[in-house]
């Protein structure tokens, strides 16, 4: 939607009366002299308020009609009615029909600029309850200092300040919808709306209706998810679920800018930034004809690679520590210490759900918190993961089965895995943790063998 002002009238000394004064006193217009003239500017770029003749000689739509479809299609364009002497009684029946106000012919220039001046006002209040409404209340904040997390801090900040279309991949609950808030909180559209369409949770034979909207008789105009992100982003999550049917009508809107709703019969125009994000490889997708290689070659304009928590492992402490904080503002929940004892067991757990798996941890804990105290590290597991008060370790067949030096062996290989994984392979950093010199732990993970598997960073080691 534009700031200008859109002025229909059959006569042109009229309307061209109307657009100077309003120039002169700061205000964009747009003119049109017939109703085709009129729904064809409405529906290609709706303006801020549309000053309306009632009469449009020689027309297909007279003025209660445009009115009757600004109200279903445009409902937050307001509507100023021109109306001569003998039209009175037409115009307060628009009036009643959602029309702003009405201005009677001659008009009195002062009177003219009340109204426009109103009505222009009620338009911008209109405008921003709606961006307040769509706008997710939730902020785009991305937390973090491992590399990992930087590389891809840096690529989203290198294609906010663009248009392009942007891929995300990772695997579930890696952050990519946080990704594509962020992309869109630092982008020119940041006060625009961020909708979501999630394309494995709707219902194949509904997808059309909810991305296109819909037209009809005895529920008038329903916008769809589409027109609703006009201006501003709209992110296809998961779209690998994405119908194939549907893919070739996604495909014509990115390339026309334009669709038409289900039973209507006009062109809708929509400015869109596209995010789509997938857990799935597309490409193995498209060879077995599950996804359109014309759709994927559009939306992977910029493919970008949401890291999983086991790479940014480093970024747990601060992470856990910001749900508790959230937890406690936004649940009420009682705020416990992390330990260090509590941060290096969060650190070596395997993380299959990533991040949303430890803010489910996170929420659990504060939960089923017993007292305020700092929470335990026996406190991760899940309830009835061990028996309650028990600190003893469960062996299992694999190292009860093994004699006492065997069975050494393999805990250290696994401890010492465990906590390097949890370093991200810094030996320095694991080595002091695990209260030993770092020679002595290269030589004991030589001792037991896995010195070639593990990854060691040497640009973190300072080599």
């Amino acid at each position: 939607m534009t700031n200008d002002i859109l002025i229909v009238d059959d006569e042109k000394d009229i309307r061209e009366l109307i657009s100077d004064i309003l120039k002169d006193e700061g205000f964009a217009t747009r003119l049109a002299g017939s109703s085709d003239e009129a729904m064809n500017q409405l529906n290609s770029d709706p303006p801020a308020l549309l000053i309306l003749d009632i009469w449009l000689k020689d027309s297909r739509m007279d003025g209660i009609d445009i009115l009757k479809q600004v109200k279903r299609n445009n409902p937050d364009v307001p509507v100023v009615i021109i109306s001569g002497h003998g039209n009175i009684e037409i115009a307060v029946a628009a009036i009643k029909q959602g029309a702003y106000d009405f201005i009677e012919k001659p008009f009195n220039i002062d009177q003219l600029m009340v109204v426009i001046t109103r009505a222009m006002e009620t338009s911008r209040l209109r405008r921003e309850n709606l961006n307040l409404k769509r706008r997710d209340p939730v902020a785009a904040d991305m937390l973090g200092n491992s590399p990992a997390f930087k590389r891809l801090r840096d690529q989203l900040d290198k294609v906010a300040r663009s248009n392009g279309r942007v891929m995300l991949t990772g695997e579930p609950g890696s952050g990519k919808e946080l990704a594509a808030r962020y992309i869109h909180a630092q982008s020119p559209r940041a006060k625009e709306a961020f909708v979501i369409v999630a394309c494995a949770t709707i219902e194949p034979e509904r997808m059309e209706e909810v991305l296109f909207g819909r037209e009809s008789a005895d529920r008038g105009v329903e916008p769809g998810l589409l027109e609703q992100a006009n201006d501003g982003v709209i992110y296809f999550d998961e779209v690998a679920d994405m119908p194939l049917g549907t893919q070739p009508k996604i495909l014509r809107v990115l390339t026309e800018q334009q669709f038409t709703r289900s039973g209507g019969s006009d062109k809708v125009r929509v400015d869109l930034r596209v995010i789509s994000s997938t857990n799935r490889d597309l490409e193995s997708e498209i060879a077995a004809g599950r996804f359109r290689q014309e759709l994927f070659d559009r939306l992977n304009v910029v493919p970008i690679a949401v890291p999983t928590l086991a790479e940014r492992r480093d970024d747990i402490p601060a992470l856990a520590l910001h749900f508790v904080e959230y937890f406690q503002a936004n649940q009420g929940l009682v705020p416990r210490e992390l330990p260090e004892e509590t941060m290096a067991a969060l650190q070596a757990m395997v993380w299959p759900g990533n991040i949303r798996q430890l803010r489910n941890v996170i929420e659990r804990v504060l939960i089923l918190a017993e007292n305020a105290g700092p929470v335990q590290p026996s406190e991760l597991e899940p309830q009835g993961a061990a028996s309650a008060g028990s600190e003893a370790l469960t062996l299992g067949p694999k190292i009860t089965g093994l004699a006492l030096r065997e069975a050494r062996e393999l805990f250290e290989r696994e401890y010492l895995l465990t906590q390097i994984n949890r370093f991200g392979g810094n030996i320095s950093r694991t080595a002091q943790f695990v209260g030993m010199e770092r020679s002595a732990l290269h030589r004991k993970l030589k001792s037991l063998g896995v010195v070639g598997g593990v990854r060691i960073d040497d640009e973190v080691m300072g080599k």
